[in-house]
């Protein structure tokens, strides 16, 4: 048996990767603790993880509206915390752990841990190609450079990269692409982690068709402005429409149609097998759920900066869905919506891509991979 320590973060779709990982290396006989913030611990610890709260750690508040520049700071804090580095290090000495896995995005853990000599994998929760290409030529990378935890210096400092993303779909691992590669085998590739209960059957004639319209749980600038004119567009279509608003979304002041049935919060994977399309703003953990259940998406990115727009564009450049503006009217949205629903290629695109994912099984993966670097 060995023994796996993972260092999370509490921002939405970064969890159920490592969440997937755990409970297969679980299974597999092996001990695996997380260190989190306190929100996450149901979710891990039904994994057979165990877990334990950040004993200095500021609180994460991406669920609340602030300005962009607040937002940058705040991500920009945690992401270097000393306070979660500190906890990370210490826990890792107090009861050894053969592997430490910790979030690409806790930059300053990374940098402790490998600085610590401990072995360390940072986990990939969306394409690399965005973690090693746009993110290093944002505002938020130029304030973590400043605090001397530039992003490609502190991973080239992890023992392994482990990537939670298809290969075929994340442009840093397609075959002949210049740039990251997968520098000399550090970097590896164990598929999208995904929850299936079973995919969605191809539609049937007839019958109303469902979409499940869902947005980020982190709060973005215009997105409550974006998600009305989402439920404006489909007022007067022909469909069902699942709604879920998270955290992020003050429901209070969004206006749903009759055919809209609204969900503060719902599993995505239980309702997506009786859905046609997904209406998403690209955040990968949600992307990869559809494409695993055989979903076309319509894909309006929220926020600039992240890998949203990456993720949008990679799906409609294989056949799977649309990208769109978060400017877009309406009337557009609607257009969108119709043609995900209803075009036999994007539906193909979606199953050629769902098959890919469900065979890949990433979590299975992961865990094997992990196990075999900790023998």
């Amino acid at each position: 048996m060995s023994t796996f320590l993972f260092a999370t973060l509490d921002a939405g779709g970064n969890l159920p990767p490592a969440v997937g990982i755990a409970g297969e290396l679980v299974s597999l006989g092996h001990r695996v603790r997380f260190l989190g913030h306190p929100r996450q611990e149901t979710a891990i610890k039904a994994s057979g993880a165990e877990f334990q709260p950040y004993s200095h750690s500021p609180r994460m508040a991406l669920a609340e509206q602030m300005p962009t520049l607040h937002q940058i700071s705040m991500l920009v804090s945690v992401f270097t915390d000393a306070g979660i580095a500190r906890d990370v290090v210490e826990e890792a000495r107090r009861e050894r752990a053969d592997v430490v896995v910790v979030d690409c995005l806790l930059l300053g853990a990374l940098d402790a841990a490998a600085k610590a000599g401990l072995f360390t994998v940072a986990l990939v929760h969306s394409f690399y190609a965005f973690f090693d290409g746009p993110f290093r030529r944002t505002p938020i990378t130029a304030a973590l450079a400043l605090k001397g935890l530039g992003p490609r210096r502190v991973m080239s400092r992890a023992n392994r990269i482990l990537v939670c993303a298809d290969r075929r779909l994340d442009p840093a691992g397609r075959p002949g692409r210049k740039g990251a590669g997968d520098q000399n085998g550090r970097v590896v590739w164990c598929g999208a982690v995904v929850d299936v209960e079973r995919p969605a059957p191809a539609p049937a004639s007839g019958s109303t068709p469902r979409v499940l319209v869902s947005l980020s749980t982190t709060a973005f600038n215009g997105q409550d402005a974006f998600m009305q004119k989402a439920l404006d567009a489909v007022a007067d279509l022909p469909l069902e429409v699942i709604l879920t608003t998270g955290p992020a979304i003050n429901a209070a002041r969004i206006w749903a149609p009759p055919n809209v049935t609204a969900h503060a919060y719902l599993p995505h994977r239980e309702v997506m097998p009786e859905c046609v399309a997904v209406l998403g703003h690209g955040g990968h953990a949600t992307t990869m759920l559809a494409l695993a259940h055989n979903l076309p998406l319509v894909i309006a990115p929220m926020h600039p900066l992240l890998d949203q727009r990456m993720v949008g564009q990679a799906v409609q450049d294989a056949g799977a869905g649309l990208l769109i503006k978060p400017s877009a009217s309406a009337e557009e949205i609607a257009s969108a919506l119709r043609t995900a629903a209803d075009s036999a290629s994007l539906h193909l695109g979606a199953a050629t891509i769902g098959r890919r994912l469900r065979r890949a099984d990433g979590a299975r993966t992961g865990a094997l991979f992990l196990e075999e670097i900790a023998c």
